[in-house]
């Protein structure tokens, strides 16, 4: 049995962060052969093209630990109808310089969790844009708008609602076939 590495992108900094939650909810719903490690964006650097030729410390641990990966998983909320802009750094850092970017041909998967009765629709297309552009071959279907509920989760990182579970659970299943059959 092959094991499956998965690089995972909260894009909410936020210490007590609902999409933080839904990637150790989702964690607990994946296959045994499959670890999620959650890469830290919050300390990278804001992109500047003139650092391209010597990278901070932070850029070169995050290209590390995407390279090392099976698959991507970008868990966002949705800021002013977008990705936060810690996540779009993370991925302009590890596209950079040009003709050496980590993202491509990496399977992966884009959920997120919002207030809003929309979840994060707005925020999760314009995210599947930028990653169509990197050739990350992203999963359709099915798509997950998560709006947060008091009951979304329970007080050990799980689903706390039985019709959330087994949504959640199809996602996460139709997540881990798709890192199967896309991972070199």
């Amino acid at each position: 049995m092959s094991s499956y590495k998965i690089a995972v992108f909260v894009g909410s900094l936020r210490k007590d962060s609902f999409n933080r939650k839904l990637a150790l909810a989702l964690a607990h719903l994946a296959p045994p052969e499959f670890t999620f490690e959650h890469i830290a964006i919050g300390d990278l650097p804001l992109y500047n093209q003139d650092d391209d030729g010597h990278q901070a410390a932070e850029v070169l641990r995050l290209k590390s630990e995407v390279s090392a990966a099976q698959g991507l998983l970008f868990i966002t909320p949705e800021y002013n109808r977008s990705i936060p802009g810690v996540l779009k750094n993370a991925i302009d850092h590890g596209s950079r310089p040009y003709g050496q970017s980590v993202w491509g041909g990496k399977p992966a998967g884009v959920i997120g969790v919002s207030v809003g009765a929309i979840g994060t629709a707005l925020a999760q297309q314009h995210l599947r844009n930028v990653l169509a552009y990197l050739d990350v071959p992203t999963l359709g279907q099915p798509e997950a708008f998560i709006q947060n509920k008091d009951d979304l989760f329970d007080d050990k990182g799980h689903v706390g609602n039985e019709s959330t579970q087994k949504f959640l659970q199809t996602w996460v299943d139709a997540y881990a076939a798709w890192v199967k059959a896309h991972s070199a």
